[in-house]
């Protein structure tokens, strides 16, 4: 017998503070084969949302309690991803676009409501819930089997760092992400970004290192025409630029200490006011922060603010080294490999046994950033054929083994020494034994003279002793 697997039915929440219209429309829905439950205000939709799993909110806008407008807004402050169907009154319709636009409503119906219309919108809401919750899904899953987002690592210490991720990313607390350059900051903050409510507004990154001084309050904030020399336009600021959405402030460890107050306080009050500006702007960011110094150390320098470190640092994430998690280098190297032929239309197909033994033994200071580095070089030399040694870094390569001088009688030469170097070490020390004389070298070497020479003019003219006349 088959045995055919079939998807959940959905389930629709009505909001709507006349009885008759959210009832008829409940009706209208059963017969369509979904599931239905209804809400008389805002508060009680609310309840019900964060009570139990609903595919589709189908709300009005105008309610007594709680309306429409502040339910959309707790959505995404109670961590609740769903598509939003919003029932307008006929001539509302700006109001409905700029619900949309600034709530992130799905959709909107004017009163009276068309059931075919509706059942159109239904359907796509459907199938837009769902493949949010097949990707959470796919999500959690990588996540357990060593990948998150861009991030890859089976470590104990990067499943631990998944897992923060995951139970931070849908608050809206402030988060700092600290550790050594290169060890991918910006990618938790992404990650956080895409696992959040917030995943469909804007992921702005402002890197406060960069900036100089006297730019650095604009660039955050934004200016009036005029405000400054230069400024000869309006221009939005990144908590504007952010808006709905998450703004990372990276190496926030190297913001001046002038602009640290005035961050403070737009964070306390989710207020900006642009360079030359008279009124105040309402935001609504998550902001996280991230840096390779040690704050605590800078505050007792007087280099940062107390009050602002305790309010970026609600919850914290420390990314270890590349040399503190070496088991996942070969994860982490395919996985890099991967996404630079995609990105140069290459075919590498692997990175050789012995490219990848050079790998394993550096000490990887630059952390993911070096290795990335690393293996981009290899793969633009390497084109289609595997990675080879020769085709990474000479930083990799291990230390020449160097000879060691022995008495005349015996030549003694370090294990791991290559060819070309013994032989250019027998004949240096066979130089040295006949007091620089080529035709006695040649002689205990039993070559010719011809070919001697031809050695000695590849090699550097410092290693080649003079003749000592007996």
């Amino acid at each position: 017998m088959a045995i055919t697997a079939t998807l959940p039915v959905a389930r629709i929440l009505i909001t709507d503070d006349e009885e008759t219209q959210r009832s008829g429309l409940a009706a209208i829905i059963r017969s369509w084969g979904f599931s239905t439950d209804t809400a008389a205000d805002g508060q009680e939709a609310l309840d019900k949302l964060l009570a139990e799993p609903i595919s589709v909110l189908i709300t009005d806008l105008k309610m007594p309690r709680m309306d429409g407008f502040e339910l959309l807004r707790r959505l995404p402050v109670e961590g609740i991803q769903i598509p939003a169907i919003v029932l307008t009154a006929f001539g509302n319709i700006e109001t409905a676009l700029a619900t949309m636009h600034d709530l992130g409503a799905f959709w909107f119906l004017e009163k009276p409501i068309q059931p075919s219309v509706l059942r159109v919108l239904l359907d796509r809401a459907v199938s837009h819930s769902r493949l949010t919750e097949e990707t959470q899904r796919l999500q959690r899953q990588l996540s357990g089997h060593g990948t998150l987002g861009d991030m890859t690592g089976q470590s104990a210490s990067m499943r631990q760092i998944f897992s923060l991720i995951e139970q931070v990313a849908p608050s809206k607390a402030a988060v700092l992400i600290t550790g050594e350059s290169g060890t991918g900051k910006e990618l938790v903050a992404r990650s956080m970004h895409s696992l959040s409510p917030r995943s469909g507004g804007p992921f702005v990154a402002l890197n406060c290192a960069a900036m100089p001084e006297t730019l650095i309050e604009s660039e955050l904030f934004g200016h009036e025409k005029g405000a400054f020399t230069g400024a000869v336009e309006r221009r939005a600021g990144c908590f504007e630029l952010a808006q709905n959405g998450t703004l990372l402030l990276d190496e926030i460890g190297d913001m001046p200490v002038s602009t640290q107050a005035k961050l403070l306080r737009v964070l306390e009050d989710s207020r900006v006011r642009r360079l030359g500006g008279r009124h105040e702007i309402l935001v609504d960011v998550r902001v996280v922060a991230s840096t390779n110094k040690n704050i605590p150390e800078a505050i007792r320098r007087h280099e940062f603010r107390e009050d602002l470190y305790y309010r970026l640092n609600v919850f914290e994430i420390t990314l270890p080294p590349l040399r503190a998690r070496l088991d996942d280098l070969p994860a982490l190297a395919q996985a890099l490999l991967l996404d630079l032929n995609r990105k140069h239309r290459t075919q590498v197909p692997e990175i050789s046994p012995e490219a990848m033994t050079l790998l394993n033994a550096h000490h990887w200071p630059g952390n993911v950033r070096e290795l990335r580095n690393a293996i981009e070089r290899a793969v633009i030399l390497a084109a289609d054929a595997p990675i080879l040694p020769a085709h990474l870094p000479a930083s990799l390569a291990p230390a020449r083994p160097q000879p060691i001088r022995s008495p005349a009688s015996q030549i003694i030469l370090p294990l791991g020494t290559n060819l070309a170097d013994a032989e250019r070490e027998i004949l240096i020390q066979t130089l040295h034994f006949a007091k620089g004389n080529k035709s006695r070298t040649a002689e205990i070497l039993g070559i010719s003279l011809k070919t001697l020479f031809n050695r000695i003019k590849d090699m550097d003219p410092s290693e080649v002793p003079p003749r000592i006349p007996n």
